[in-house]
């Protein structure tokens, strides 16, 4: 039978530095280390940072077994990058960490465009976030979408 941890605080108290949280990104081998094959994040912030990234730069349909998980923000890349086209992006992300993330409450999206150069276009989404039951602990996580 399970025993129900009932700390107030528990996902934060991330205190034992030998506990894995997740898998950290991306992907590499650690040799020796003893927490396994792949390097691993060590707190809950460094995973949920993780998370975010991995949920901006999927996109729907890519993940097997889980077509809705992601968003379709690659179809925004050629697009003019207009107020109204920023107001959609936040929507899609609002949405999707509504059903991915319960737990992680947004702040602050900014959204930028940049034409790097004449083939390349660039999206920068930065996430100004917390998790619900830490509201004073405020963290920021950056993706650039290419």
């Amino acid at each position: 039978m399970p025993i129900l941890d009932r700390r107030k605080d528990r996902f934060v108290e991330d205190q034992d530095s030998r506990v894995s949280v997740g898998i950290d990104f991306p992907f590499g081998r650690v040799p020796n280390s003893g927490d396994g094959y792949f390097k691993t994040s060590k707190t809950t912030v460094e995973s949920i940072k993780n998370n975010i990234k991995l949920l901006l730069q999927t996109e729907r349909g890519d993940r097997v077994f889980q077509p809705l998980l992601g968003m379709n923000l690659r179809s925004f890349l050629f697009e003019q990058i207009t107020e109204d086209t920023r107001v959609q992006i936040e929507n899609n992300i609002v949405d999707v960490f509504e059903t991915w993330l319960p737990f992680v409450e947004l702040r602050d999206i900014q959204i930028g465009s940049e034409a790097a150069d004449s083939d390349r276009n660039r999206i920068s989404i930065e996430i100004v976030f917390n998790i619900k039951k830490a509201p004073t602990s405020l963290e920021t996580v950056g993706v650039v979408l290419e």
